[in-house]
């Protein structure tokens, strides 16, 4: 499809009333909004196919949703460093953060330096991106060693007192994903979930009571990545 075309079909899909519910259901708040649920944007983008190109020229048309078609549509392998910073910027709720992180950034090579570098940004949505790729990350990279999910722990413990609602459930998030890897991930989760209940302010206490509580679950599903067996010595 060439860009006027799915532009087009944007428009044909557009709802006024959705703009309002999405607002009021879930706090989406967003500039030059169309109205499109996510459902209708996953089947374009099944429709265009991989087209960095043209999700480039998505993204600059300022379409809210548009630009969300942008993070279904770009190759991961041909993303820089530049585009990345270009982007981050814009985010401008939850919605549209966790599609460009999920869906895009947590199967590139800026991946772990995303993390640790805009885990340290200050803007809401930007600090989110970090976590939100974090969270990706664990089921996007099947074959990371423990290590590498190990060496983010100081990153949300540091972070687990940033109150904004939409940064400290993505510590969580991270940090219950991480625990949901395998059996060694999940016990050391939960101590260092204890540990954050331990630095006893209101938000680092909603963060790891709740992890505990989910990864405690009887029907929590523990995966086995990286498909090895692992054993903790005591």
């Amino acid at each position: 499809m060439k860009y006027q075309e799915v532009i087009n079909e944007l428009h044909q899909l557009a709802n006024a009333k959705k703009v309002a519910f999405k607002k009021r259901k879930f706090g989406v708040v967003a500039d030059n909004s169309l109205g499109i649920y996510q459902k209708d944007l996953k089947e374009l983008a099944k429709k265009i196919g991989t087209n960095s190109k043209l999700a480039i020229q998505l993204f600059d048309s300022g379409i809210y949703e548009a630009r969300i078609l942008c993070s279904k549509i770009f190759d991961p392998k041909e993303l820089t460093n530049d585009l990345l910073e270009k982007w981050v910027v814009t985010f401008e709720n939850w919605e549209i953060c966790d599609s460009f992180c999920m869906g895009l950034f947590a199967k590139s090579s800026f991946a772990i330096p995303k993390i640790i570098e805009w885990s340290q940004r200050e803007k809401e949505f930007e600090k989110r991106a970090a976590f939100a790729i974090l969270a990706a990350y664990c089921m996007a990279d099947k074959k990371a060693a423990n290590s590498v999910f190990e060496n983010f722990f100081s990153i949300i413990k540091r972070e687990s007192n940033d109150n904004r609602l939409y940064v400290r459930k993505a510590v969580n998030w991270s940090l219950r994903n991480i625990g949901k890897r395998n059996i060694d991930l999940n016990k050391k989760v939960l101590g260092i979930a204890s540990e954050i209940v331990r630095m006893d302010t209101k938000c680092s206490n909603w963060i790891g009571s709740d992890a505990i509580k989910q990864l405690t679950r009887d029907k929590v599903n523990i995966l086995d990545y990286p498909r090895a067996i692992y054993r903790i010595e005591n």
